[in-house]
C-alpha cells in the first residue's frame, strides 16, 4: 500500500501586535472652567452682576470638578488649569451670595428712606387752632362730628407747616361761554387759600379741588369762564400765601357744598362743609 503524504504548509510570517496610537488629551472642560471662572469672578466684581456671577461660576465648578475627574483617568494633562478653573468658580460663588445679600440691603435702606419720607411729608389734616368765623354764627375753625369735616373759615393744618383755609361760598354768575354750568342750576365761589409755614417751598400745581352739593352730594361741575377756574400754579415759599377762587355748579334747591382739597400726593385731602 502506498503512502501519501499531505503537502508541506508554508509557515506564515510572524507579525508583531500593533500597539493603539495614543488617544490626545481631553482638555476641554478644564479650559472652560478656566474661562467661566475668570468670567464669573469678575462679574462679582460689578454691583447688579451678582446673578451672572452665580450662575457662571456653579458651570465652573462643576466643569472643573469633572476636569479632574479625567485629569486622574489620564485622559486630561491640564490638571493645575482645571483646579484652577475650579477653585475660580467657587470664588464666583462666593462673590455672587455676598453681592445679593448687599444689593439686598441696598434696596430695602431705600425703600426705608422713601416710606420715612413719605411718612414725614403727610399727615391727617387738623383743624387749625383760632380759624376765621365760622359760616351762619358757627365756632370758628370748628368740625362738624368725629369726621374733621371743617367749616367755611377753618383751617386745615399739616404737620409739614402747610396750612388751607376754605371761605365761604359766594353767588357767581356764570357768562354766556361758561363751560360747566347748566342752565337752571346756580354758580358759587369759594375762595382757598395755602399758606406755607413750613421750612421748604410747596408745590401748588398738584392741589386738586373738588365739590359735591345737596344732601345726596351729587358731583358740582367745576365751573371756567373768561375770569374764573385757572386755580393754584407755582410755587409758595416759606413764610407765603397763595389765594384761588373756584367756581362750582349746584342745583337751585342745593342747601350746602362740600368742598374737598387735596394739597398733593403727598398729603391727606381735607373737607369743608359750606353752607348755601
Amino acid at each position: 500500500m502506498s503512502q501519501y503524504t499531505q503537502p508541506h504548509q508554508p509557515q506564515q510570517p510572524y507579525v508583531p501586535a500593533q500597539t493603539p496610537g495614543t488617544r490626545p488629551a481631553r482638555n476641554g472642560l478644564g479650559i472652560s472652567a478656566l474661562v467661566l471662572g475668570i468670567i464669573g469672578t469678575v462679574s462679582g466684581l460689578i454691583p447688579l452682576f451678582f446673578w451672572l456671577a452665580g450662575i457662571l461660576g456653579l458651570i465652573a465648578l462643576i466643569l472643573g470638578l469633572a476636569g479632574r475627574g479625567r485629569a486622574k483617568r489620564g485622559e486630561a494633562t491640564n490638571k493645575g488649569v482645571t483646579t484652577f478653573g475650579a477653585v475660580l468658580g467657587l470664588v464666583s460663588l462666593i462673590l455672587s451670595v455676598v453681592g445679593a445679600v448687599l444689593t439686598y440691603k441696598a434696596v430695602d435702606d431705600v425703600v426705608t428712606d422713601i416710606n420715612k419720607a413719605v411718612a414725614d411729608s403727610s399727615a391727617s389734616a387738623k383743624p387749625a387752632a383760632g380759624g376765621g368765623a365760622a359760616a351762619d354764627g358757627g365756632a370758628a375753625g370748628g368740625t362738624e362730628g368725629e369726621d374733621d369735616i371743617l367749616r367755611a373759615g377753618g383751617s386745615a393744618a399739616y404737620d409739614d407747616g402747610l396750612e388751607v383755609t376754605v371761605g365761604a361760598p359766594a353767588p357767581y354768575t356764570a357768562d354766556e361761554f361758561a363751560i360747566g354750568h347748566t342752565k337752571g342750576n346756580s354758580a358759587y365761589t369759594v375762595s382757598v387759600v395755602i399758606e406755607n409755614k413750613g421750612k421748604e417751598k410747596f408745590d401748588a400745581t398738584l392741589v386738586a379741588v373738588d365739590a359735591r352739593a345737596g344732601e345726596d352730594g351729587v358731583n358740582a361741575e367745576q365751573i371756567f369762564d373768561g375770569t374764573i377756574g385757572e386755580g393754584f400754579t407755582g410755587t409758595v415759599l416759606p413764610g407765603k400765601k397763595i389765594t384761588a377762587k373756584y367756581a362750582f355748579d349746584a342745583p337751585a334747591d342745593a342747601k350746602n357744598l362740600t368742598v374737598e382739597v387735596g394739597p398733593g400726593f403727598d398729603w391727606d385731602a381735607s373737607q369743608w362743609d359750606l353752607k348755601l
